[in-house]
């Protein structure tokens, strides 16, 4: 039967594929969890490190671990969860080594890459989506419940995009579809939010651990859980602080504070990162007329006099992480 005949377009539920997993990654081990929970039978899994295999042990139990050959060659779909520079290798792999069946379907989870990556597959006729989750993943199993509600880029030739739609909608995802060209793009944003969100978070939190708060998880916990939800609802009208009051003097003191700790900690990352988002949030605040004119020269003046003071020192990288270790 044809693949676009097993989809039932009324419903975008899919008939139950055969489905091989490349590999049990934090990401491919919970997807494959939630299409077994769908009714679809998992026929293999590639698992190579030592903690692939205990993934795939707890989230897919008694399925097979085979090599790649050996999971295309019984799958109807291939989902390949592979990191995102691994993922073009893989496909020459593949196609070099003739395993793809006319009509076979492969999935990929990459956010950086449409559909267009797979053309060494489509050219022997295989099908191409790429369906990527915005979620970040643990690898165990409470990932298959924040499947539920989770959004979902799905990108591919237009006839077949129900079937990436419809296997998202099994998994409890909301597909939202991304046209090829803006994937990068789509990415990017993403990264940006979530990875950076991580990254100001160790900063922030290493900066209270150097002047003895115990617990600056905790401490930043309520503060940012409120920020995030108020931004996710009222975007950037949520602003509060210094900069959105356009409070230079207080911007000028904490980059004074900032300065010293580079030096005790010999670590300018964190006065760099404070600076460049000082500068951005007056920027945006400018654009939407919620900072004046000079209150934004304040503040910009603030941030020169604090580029050229940095310009003159060179904190050595980073050595230990607080004063208080």
């Amino acid at each position: 039967m044809n693949i676009l005949d097993s989809v039932t377009m009324n419903h975008l539920k899919p008939a139950r594929l055969g489905i091989g997993i490349v590999s049990a990654g934090k990401v491919g081990a919970v997807l494959g969890a939630a299409l077994r929970s769908a009714g679809h039978a998992i026929v293999g899994v590639r698992a190579e490190s030592d903690a692939s295999s205990e993934r795939a042990e707890n989230l897919l139990p008694g399925i097979p671990v085979l090599p790649t050959e050996q999971i295309i060659e019984r799958s109807e779909l291939v989902l390949l969860a592979v990191p995102d520079d691994a993922l073009q290798p893989v496909i020459e792999g593949i196609a070099a080594g003739g395993m793809v069946s006319p009509g076979q379907l492969f999935v990929h989870t990459s956010g950086r890459h449409g559909a267009g990556v797979f053309k060494p597959l489509t050219e022997q006729g295989a099908i191409g989506l790429a369906v990527h989750p915005a979620m970040t993943f643990t690898g165990l199993s409470l990932d298959v419940q924040r499947l539920n509600g989770a959004s979902f880029a799905v990108t591919g030739p237009a006839p077949f995009i129900p079937i990436a739609q419809a296997l998202v909608v099994e998994m409890g995802g909301e597909p939202v579809h991304i046209a090829e060209a803006d994937r990068a793009l789509y990415h990017a944003a993403l990264a940006h939010a979530a990875n950076h969100l991580v990254t100001i978070m160790g900063q922030s939190q290493q900066a209270l651990a150097s002047i003895g708060v115990e617990d600056p998880s905790h401490y930043l916990g309520p503060l940012v859980r409120a920020a995030l939800d108020n931004a996710l609802a009222a975007g950037e009208t949520a602003l509060t602080g210094p900069v959105i009051r356009g409070d230079s003097g207080t911007v000028t003191e904490h980059l004074r504070a900032l300065r010293e700790y580079a030096e005790q900690e010999n670590t300018r990352d964190i006065a760099d990162s404070y600076a460049e988002l000082v500068k951005s949030t007056a920027k945006r605040a400018h654009n939407r007329g919620l900072l004046n004119d000079e209150q934004l020269g304040r503040v910009e003046s603030t941030l020169t006099e604090h580029t050229s003071f940095m310009d003159t020192t060179d904190p050595a990288p980073q050595t230990r992480s607080s004063r208080h270790d």
